[in-house]
C-alpha cells in the first residue's frame, strides 16, 4: 500500500457517500478485539456520522474483550460521534444450545455452535440498526470475503456494506498502523473469536494471511505451479481447498429459473 492516507480518504468519501444517498443515520460496527473491526470502525467514525460500536461476547477470552473495550475507549476519546453498547450473548447461547438433540458428529456440532455464535451477534447488529436507522458495517477483508470464504454466512456475512473488503489482511495492517489503532489489537494474532479459546486464523487456515495473499494472486494469475517452492505448494493446495469449498458463500444466491413455456 503505497498512500495508507490516500485509501482513508478514499474509504471515509465513499462510506460518507454511501450513508448519505442511502438516506440512514448512522453504522452499527460489531467490535470483537481484532484488527479488522478497529479499522472499520475507525473509518465510519471518521465520516462524523453516528457509530455505534457493539460488544457482543459469547464465552470470550478475555483478552479479546480487553482489547474490545480498549480500542472503544480509545475511539470515543477521539470521537464525540461514537456510542457503545455491550450485549451479553452467553445466556442466549446456552438456552441455543440446551434445546438441541444429541450430535453424533462432534466435529460438525462444534462448527455449528462457532458458527451459530455469529448468527447470534449478526441478529444483535440488525436489532440495534433497525432501532436507530443505521446500517451494519462488515469487518471481512479481502482474502477472507474473496478467497477462502473464511466467515460465517449469515453471520459476520450478513452486512449491509463492506469498507474494507477489497483490502488483504496485509493492507489492513497498515492501515491500522496509519490511523494510530492501538498496539495490543496491531499486535494480536487475528482470530475469529468463535471458539472460547485461543485458536488463531492461521490455527484453523493452516497458512498465514501474508501466504494466502500470495496464493490467491497466483491463482488468479493463474502461475504455474511447476515452479513453487515445497510450502508453496501446500499453502497453494490449502487456498484452493477453501476457495473450492466456500463458493456457495462467495457466489450470489442460486435462483432457479423457471422456463416461460411452463410457468
Amino acid at each position: 500500500m503505497e498512500s495508507p492516507e490516500k485509501v482513508e480518504n478514499h474509504i471515509v468519501n465513499w462510506l460518507d457517500h454511501y450513508i448519505k444517498t442511502s438516506k440512514m443515520k448512522g453504522f452499527v460496527v460489531g467490535i470483537s478485539g481484532g484488527i479488522d473491526s478497529a479499522v472499520t470502525s475507525t473509518l465510519c467514525a471518521k465520516t462524523g456520522h453516528k457509530v455505534i460500536c457493539l460488544e457482543m461476547p459469547i464465552k470470550q477470552d478475555p483478552r479479546q474483550l480487553n482489547r474490545a473495550e480498549n480500542h472503544i475507549a480509545w475511539l470515543q476519546s477521539h470521537f464525540q460521534n461514537v456510542s457503545s453498547q455491550r450485549v451479553e450473548l452467553d445466556s442466549v447461547f446456552d438456552s441455543f444450545c440446551n434445546l438441541l438433540p444429541p450430535a453424533e458428529n462432534q466435529e460438525a456440532h462444534l462448527l455449528s455452535l462457532a458458527n451459530t455464535r455469529a448468527r447470534l451477534r449478526m441478529t444483535s447488529l440488525y436489532y440495534f440498526a433497525a432501532l436507530n436507522s443505521y446500517l451494519v458495517a462488515g469487518t471481512g477483508n479481502k482474502v477472507e470475503d474473496f478467497g477462502v470464504g473464511f466467515y460465517t454466512k449469515y453471520g459476520d456475512g450478513g452486512v449491509d456494506l463492506s469498507p474494507i473488503a477489497d483490502l488483504t489482511k496485509t493492507q489492513v495492517f497498515k492501515l491500522a498502523k496509519h490511523l494510530d489503532i492501538i498496539d495490543s489489537i496491531q499486535k494480536a494474532p487475528p482470530t475469529d473469536g468463535l471458539w472460547g479459546d485461543d485458536r488463531t486464523d492461521e490455527d484453523q487456515l493452516g497458512a498465514t494471511y501474508p501466504e494466502l495473499e500470495w496464493a490467491m494472486d497466483a491463482h488468479y494469475r493463474k502461475l504455474p505451479t511447476s515452479g513453487f517452492s515445497d510450502r508453496q505448494k501446500e499453502v497453494y493446495q490449502i487456498f484452493q481447498s477453501h476457495f473450492n469449498r466456500n463458493q456457495h458463500k462467495m457466489q450470489p444466491i442460486p435462483v432457479c429459473k423457471i422456463p416461460s413455456g411452463i410457468i
